[in-house]
């Protein structure tokens, strides 16, 4: 689990990449130059194998690209339309190039699809593929990449088959994980694709340039050969790893940034000012169990519920959000993000239909009662536990710091030892199992609950705790094949899922993510979404 999102791990590349911008602008001739900082280095630019396409949604493009308030709009493709029963979608792509010049096909999709989905490509986003006919016999290594149910009758038509309707379809259509690649130039660099920005070929609005893999530098250019081009204000996007708000601060000041993501005393200080920003994001952070850890132990405990909801009702989310981070982030109701969907029939939030009483809120002596029957029930006397955290994020350094001071005063016998590292590398201990806890995140990758609830279902390739529970399973596989097709039905499918999994806590949710920032005044359409590509810079100009 971990995304995009996220995460304090990854994030998914979506939220470890943080905005900015610069390049003033003395004369309207001048060349449009946005100058972006970044938490983290990209960790790579194959679609197939990103874990969030938060700042590469620029350089890719899929049938729609992203646009204000988490809409489709146009992409590759020119026009769709869709079966009555919901199953077959047919699109005619636009005339449309890659960066090198090459045409952009439909065979071009077919080729990406039967690519990303190969077992042998270790895709971490595979499982969204499913729902398309075969994909998951495909994952499950029982059928071959090339019965994906994706063809191209011709070079500008793309049919793609269903085994049922997806609600949420056309929104998922804007992800770049279903855009095209050009098995040309895959074919052409084999094991060297997508290493370095040149190994690489772009559909969207900008190419990379001087990226080398590991470089704490790198730009996104104006791609001449986009079918847009004409919309596209930036002739330049200068990327630079910025550690910590400090710093960042203070290239703002020097008018080398634009804007920049500020540090809780920061928002204190700047609240009120005219160039005060504040982009919520779907992105959850969460406290994920290990179920199968190798210690038995802490197997044992980490398995028992009682110490799980322990854990959560000690932690005072109240000041965590106002105090520690102090950011403006929220307190979440349970595992789903709110403002990312609605009820079909009340237009309620899903975040208020999935909480489960006495689970998420701070209640100290309740903590102690569920503690003490947990160990009793365990036969333990006390436990310490490892929790895995990013050190290239600001907050997960004080987010873990709350956690262990909090722990220690909350619940007695408690141990935290705190094992702060490079973000790709606690993802890559957390893929192979090699935590006791680990502070993760997930952002969404679309408007439905379902890009949350897919995670903690058995087997998938983010469940990184090895969390398993058949009901739950039920229900979600319920929601996604027998209840396809009706709202209501699959909309409370899905809201008994999470009931079932934020009770169990499968994963303790910590805080929902809002990053403040400092903006320049003359930094002009910049689109921000709350899930998915995050930031959309084909319209951002400085006036």
């Amino acid at each position: 689990m971990n995304s995009k999102k996220i995460t304090l791990t990854t994030i998914f590349a979506a939220l470890l990449l943080l905005l900015t911008a610069c390049g003033k602008q003395t004369s309207s001739s001048q060349k449009q130059v946005l100058n972006l900082s970044a938490t983290a280095p990209l960790d790579t630019i194959d679609i197939s194998k990103s874990t969030g396409y938060g700042q590469t949604g620029n350089v890719f493009e899929s049938f729609y690209r992203l646009g204000k308030n988490g809409k489709p709009t146009a992409g590759l493709a020119k026009s769709s339309n869709v079966s009555p029963d919901g199953k077959t979608w047919t699109f005619k792509i636009r005339k449309a190039y890659w960066s090198n010049g090459d045409r952009i096909t439909a065979q071009d999709f077919v080729y990406s699809w039967r690519r990303t989905i190969n077992p042998k490509t270790k895709s971490p986003y595979s499982y969204l593929f499913s729902g398309v006919k075969n994909a998951n016999e495909i994952i499950a290594g029982k059928k071959s990449a090339d019965q994906i149910g994706i063809s191209a009758p011709n070079k500008q038509t793309v049919v793609i088959k269903l085994d049922k309707a997806i609600s949420y379809f056309k929104v998922l259509m804007a992800y770049p994980l279903f855009g095209p690649q050009d098995k040309k130039v895959v074919v052409k660099y084999g094991s060297k694709y997508g290493r370095r920005s040149q190994y690489m070929v772009y559909s969207g609005p900008f190419v990379i340039k001087s990226w080398t893999g590991t470089g704490n530098k790198w730009k996104f250019v104006k791609n001449k050969h986009y079918w847009d081009k004409k919309a596209v204000k930036l002739q330049q996007i200068n990327y630079t790893v910025v550690e910590n708000p400090t710093t960042g601060h203070e290239l703002y000041q020097q008018n080398k940034l634009d804007m920049t993501p500020l540090s809780n005393q920061q928002v204190k200080n700047y609240r009120s000012s005219s160039q005060f920003k504040s982009y919520p994001y779907s992105y959850v952070s969460y406290i994920a169990y290990n179920f199968k850890d190798k210690d038995e132990n802490k197997r044992k405990a980490l398995n028992n519920r009682n110490i799980r909801l322990a854990m959560s009702l000690a932690i005072n989310r109240q000041v965590l959000t106002k105090k520690v981070l102090g950011d403006g982030s929220y307190i979440p109701t349970g595992f789903v993000a709110s403002g990312l969907a609605k009820d079909p029939k009340t237009s309620e939030d899903f975040s208020k239909q999935q909480a489960v009483k006495n689970t998420v809120t701070y209640n100290k002596e309740l903590a102690k009662k569920y503690w003490e029957k947990g160990l009793q029930e365990t036969g333990l006397k006390n436990l310490k536990l490892t929790l895995l955290s990013s050190n290239d994020d600001s907050s997960s350094n004080v987010v873990s710091q709350y956690l262990q001071s909090q722990y220690a005063k909350v619940l007695p016998g408690l141990s935290i030892t705190v094992r702060s590292i490079p973000t790709n590398n606690a993802s890559q201990n957390a893929q192979n199992g090699n935590f006791d806890l680990y502070l993760a995140g997930w952002g969404g990758d679309f408007n439905d609950p379902i890009t949350f609830l897919q995670i903690p279902l058995t087997g998938t390739s983010y469940n990184y705790g090895g969390y398993s529970n058949s009901q739950y399973d039920t229900l979600i596989n319920k929601a996604q094949n027998e209840d396809a097709n009706y709202p209501t039905k699959r909309w409370n499918d899905l809201v008994t899922a999470a009931k079932i999994f934020n009770g169990d806590q499968g994963v303790t949710p910590v805080y929902q993510q809002v990053t403040s920032y400092l903006q320049k005044t003359d930094v002009k359409g910049i689109i921000h979404n709350t899930a998915g590509t995050q930031w959309n810079y084909k319209y951002t100009y400085i006036k």
